[in-house]
């Protein structure tokens, strides 16, 4: 198969995906890299229908990726994620509102292109978390106690990351200081937990944890709600049950076992099969993909037995798994 990696300039050095890449090539797939933020691309003869099987793209918010792989999918070409699905969870408010709308359990949700704004959500819902719509790697999300702890003014390009854009702001959940991280690789469920970002001097151990059938059930939901076939779910455990706070299209999949291999497999499944989006539109998922979700959930509780050493979901009998590098390439985020 021939394949193009759309690799915004953040991932350049990170194993997710440049360790896929170099396993799609030891497996004899031909795949070609674009940089967008580095590079000249002559798009009228690069973005061809018919021009690679399929288009995968691991970028930051707001980069120049998507509108290319937005090109991609003009012309016919598959691409993975679906464009659709990518847009709809890259915009944290537009993501809140297409989740709520689904009876997904996403914390109220207040939008401003100022922080101060913010002032006027009444104070019993203080603490608020205050994040880019746009924000990736936990970046620019604070927690704020009280009203008058609500970030300065900032002008666009401030130091806070934010770059002038809309700004959201969710009531705090209480929580053991724990994020819990589960993957999806195009069906098949993990789960890992990991210290949260606001709770940094808690000391929490990275590792893959027992999935239970209630997170399985939600992340699967949420595959169907958005279109969505490599992502990841960020969940914490309230006192009312589990609660999204953010959702991200191809992820690093850290501690998901054998994780290259996965995702490589899953990669070329989808462009030889076609992803959810090009079947259904964000929020429509035909009969016959909840059946495979729910079935999916079926297997993933199933697992909870033994959560270190699921099943392989794909196997490539034809296709040998070479040796690691010596050197591995940097590891996900």
């Amino acid at each position: 198969m021939r394949l193009c990696f759309l690799v915004e300039e953040q991932y350049r050095h990170d194993g997710m995906p440049l360790e896929v890449i170099h396993q799609l090539r030891a497996w004899d797939h031909q795949v070609d890299v674009v940089w967008p933020g580095r590079s000249l691309i002559r798009i009228s003869e690069a973005i061809q229908a018919g021009s690679h099987d399929a288009w995968v793209l691991k970028t930051v918010s707001g980069g120049p990726g998507l509108t290319l792989l937005e090109a991609a999918a003009s012309v016919g070409l598959t691409t993975v994620n679906d464009v659709r699905a990518i847009r709809g969870v890259r915009d944290k408010a537009l993501a809140a509102v297409i989740a709520r709308s689904k009876g997904l359990p996403v914390p109220v949700t207040y939008a401003a292109a100022r922080p101060e704004e913010f002032a006027e959500i009444p104070e019993a819902e203080f603490p608020l978390v205050v994040k880019p719509a746009d924000g990736s790697s936990g970046r620019a999300v604070r927690l704020v106690a009280t009203p008058d702890r609500l970030p300065a003014p900032v002008e666009p390009g401030g130091p806070d990351g934010s770059a002038g854009g809309l700004l959201i702001a969710q009531p705090y959940v209480p929580n053991s200081g724990t994020d819990l991280k589960v993957y999806s690789v195009a069906g098949e469920l993990y789960a890992t937990e990991r210290c949260s970002p606001l709770h940094p001097a808690h000391a929490v151990r990275e590792r893959q944890v027992p999935l239970t059938p209630e997170v399985a059930r939600i992340t699967a939901e949420i595959g169907d709600v958005f279109g969505l076939d490599l992502y990841g779910v960020d969940i914490l455990l309230g006192p009312d049950g589990p609660v999204i706070v953010d959702i991200n299209d191809f992820p690093s999949f850290r501690q998901v076992p054998d994780a290259v291999a996965r995702v490589s497999a899953a990669v070329l499944d989808l462009a030889r099969h076609g992803t959810r989006g090009r079947v259904a539109s964000v929020g429509e998922a035909s009969v016959r993909e909840v059946s495979l979700r729910e079935a999916s959930v079926r297997e993933a509780s199933v697992r909870e037995a033994a959560p270190a050493a699921p099943a392989p979901p794909f196997t490539v009998p034809s296709l040998p798994r070479p040796a690691r590098p010596a050197a591995a390439i940097g590891g996900g985020r």
